[in-house]
């Protein structure tokens, strides 16, 4: 079964295609529930939704001050009925839920850009909802831009325009009201009527096929591990010693470490610049890092002062295979490479205009960049749908078949052959 649910997602069509007003209002044919706050009523609603063939799923969670995200609220619907679960209630079991995303293959989950949705169930699980489909994804194939809010997606299917108000509320605050829960269940109500409506027009553009990779990608259960002993990539840093980078490396875990266990961001325990900073500077002593730029005076005496000099203590030079490369991965392109990477972006934006789809679906910036530097092996652009819609003319134009024309004030592409 493709991790993307779209083959599943073909066998369930039920209901008429097609955008326009919603002719009725959701309460006419969904049961809405009042908040789920104990384990027997949300382990009786999962037991009901999971004869379903696909549910909607949505969070409200707050992280501004934390390391891991702090789930306030869990809005699910199926076609029949939907609610708010109140992950925060005394007592409350959310393993019935859980177990529904991540083990059910039998129901499909839809979520609108669902990244941090499936990273709070994959911190929670350790895996991630399967099979799952992401209408935000959809959307690009249909013409509705690269990153279309759930509001313009409402919009454009249903003809709804959403009150948005209790958008920035705190979640975590208890008790919620009821503008707050009803704001919260929209997010799912409608997103159920939408699914279907958008996998029929799929169907008919031919596109389902499209959006797989992209799927796959959100579902893989790797772009949400936190591991600290990779965490050093992420740091800016102009060194390419090995010595000054396995410091970075060793600090770079400390930090996490510390962050994790005290569900602070990482930028309040070190900011990255100090951390880059203290690799290429290491301090002698831990009464050194009361002269460090971005620490306190404090650190020359505290503990996690200590542990931070434990970590420069124990800190080796980075290992060979490690070492990221002196030069790009791919061939640079130098001053023609870059207008011929232009010139394939500009046939990128015409592409996409004609056929009526996001431009990032159809190609990214690297393999573009790869493609006018001479690559030709190992580009998505070169394999599958890509290369039928963009790929085989991006060749052609970079090897001179193909050139631009203005026809009646319109910019288009003409075969030199």
């Amino acid at each position: 079964m493709l991790q993307s649910g779209y083959g599943l997602a073909l066998s369930i069509i039920d209901q008429p295609a097609g955008r326009g007003p919603a002719h009725n209002k959701i309460e006419d044919h969904m049961q809405i529930h009042p908040l789920i706050t104990d384990s027997k009523t949300l382990a009786d609603f999962c037991a009901r939704i999971a004869k379903s063939p696909y549910i909607a799923v949505d969070t409200e969670f707050m992280r501004e001050n934390s390391y891991w995200p702090d789930l306030c609220l869990i809005q699910v619907a199926d076609p029949h009925e939907a609610a708010a679960i109140d992950p925060k209630a005394p007592g409350i079991d959310l393993k019935p839920l859980l177990d529904l995303m991540v083990d059910n293959e039998d129901v499909l989950k839809v979520f609108h850009a669902g990244g941090q949705d499936i990273e709070i169930v994959h911190n929670l699980t350790g895996k991630t909802p399967h099979p799952l489909f992401d209408t935000q994804i959809a959307a690009m194939a249909l013409g509705l831009g690269e990153q279309i809010g759930y509001g313009n997606l409402v919009d454009a299917w249903l003809g709804v325009q959403l009150d948005k108000g209790a958008r920035f509320t705190d979640w975590a605050r208890r008790p919620l009201d009821k503008r707050q829960i009803d704001y919260a269940i929209g997010d799912v109500t409608y997103l159920i009527q939408i699914f279907p409506r958008m996998l029929e027009e799929l169907r008919k553009t031919g596109r389902g096929d499209w959006l797989d990779q992209e799927m796959e990608r959100i579902g893989d259960p790797s772009n949400y591990e936190n591991d600290p002993a990779q965490s050093w990539k992420r740091v800016r840093i102009a060194s390419r010693k090995a010595d000054v980078l396995g410091r970075l490396k060793a600090l770079a875990a400390w930090r996490e470490k510390e962050a994790q266990d005290k569900n602070l961001p990482r930028g309040r325990i070190v900011k990255d610049e100090t951390l880059a900073d203290i690799a290429s500077h290491p301090p002698r002593a831990q009464d050194d890092l009361g002269k460090v730029r971005g620490l306190s005076a404090t650190w020359k005496t505290n503990d996690i002062g200590a542990r931070l000099m434990h970590a420069i203590n124990a800190s080796k030079p980075l290992d060979r295979d490690e070492m990221p490369d002196r030069e790009p991965r791919r061939p640079g392109l130098g001053k023609d490479g870059a207008l011929v990477a232009d010139l394939l972006k500009l046939l990128l934006k015409i592409r996409s205009r004609d056929i009526d789809v996001a431009a990032r679906l159809l190609a990214r910036g690297d393999d573009i960049d790869a493609l006018a530097a001479g690559v030709r092996d190992g580009l998505s652009i070169l394999e599958g749908w890509r290369y039928e819609q963009f790929g085989r003319d991006a060749v052609d134009l970079v090897e001179g078949r193909m050139a631009f024309a203005v026809k009646n004030g319109r910019l288009k592409m003409t075969r030199t052959e």
